[in-house]
């Protein structure tokens, strides 16, 4: 596959990959998914809503410590250029759908996740792939495809919730805090993470699984038992 232009979903280089690259590698190299797993309607509900009441505001009527600008931009397909990665022949091209996008003061833009999370998360380093990818899409778009420049700011606006209360006429609150993750831009680690994923997807065969990975452990212990 030395000419090879592989497809990239943002939205799978934090647990997917994390979880099992023999997984991520039969998605990418044979079409072969990972049977979806069940996600909680309520989290897609919460961040429908998130987006809707951000809309087209000032960032400081939202967050005082959000990058200052207007939330311009939300729920956007982007893609990218065929990116080549140094030591690589095969080149790469980023697809996904990003969050949003803010139009800061200063002319550039920063991209933004929401997630409903514990602030704390162990798994907020891995979303900075997901934004790095989304500005790169961005900045070096396929023809015809979103192109936004410069990208200037990377972050995530958590939502944790802590509290709930409701009143006798059945009006419920869930509320918590809502926090800005700053994440500093570093396209020479991404690019080396793109290496990584490169050096798996360029393999003969698929890795081993992962001993963590679920789906592997039933997979094998099916193969055993023959059933």
């Amino acid at each position: 596959m030395s000419n090879h232009n592989w497809k990239l979903s943002p939205s799978d280089f934090a647990f997917l990959w994390e979880e099992c690259k023999r997984r991520f590698y039969l998605k990418l190299a044979s079409g072969f998914q990972r049977p979806r797993p069940p996600m909680p309607k309520i989290f897609g509900k919460i961040d429908s809503e998130m987006k809707k009441f951000f809309a087209h505001k000032r960032t400081e009527t939202v967050l005082s410590t959000l990058p200052q600008g207007v939330v311009e931009y939300g729920d956007k397909w982007v893609q990218s250029e065929a990116l080549t990665v140094p030591g690589h022949v095969p080149t790469v091209f980023i697809r996904g759908r990003l969050d949003t996008v803010l139009k800061l003061d200063d002319g550039s833009y920063a991209v933004v996740d929401f997630k409903t999370a514990e602030t704390k998360s162990e798994h907020i380093p891995l979303y900075a792939r997901q934004l790095h990818a989304y500005a790169l899409a961005l900045e070096k778009p396929a023809p015809g495809k979103l192109s936004l420049k410069p990208v200037s700011r990377l972050g995530l606006l958590v939502f944790e919730p802590a509290a709930y209360s409701n009143d006798v006429r059945g009006n419920a609150v869930l509320s918590g805090s809502l926090e800005w993750i700053e994440i500093v831009r570093d396209d020479g680690s991404f690019l080396k993470f793109i290496a990584e994923v490169l050096n798996t997807l360029e393999l003969e065969v698929a890795p081993g699984g992962s001993p963590s990975c679920e789906w592997c452990a039933y997979r094998d212990t099916a193969r055993r038992t023959a059933l």
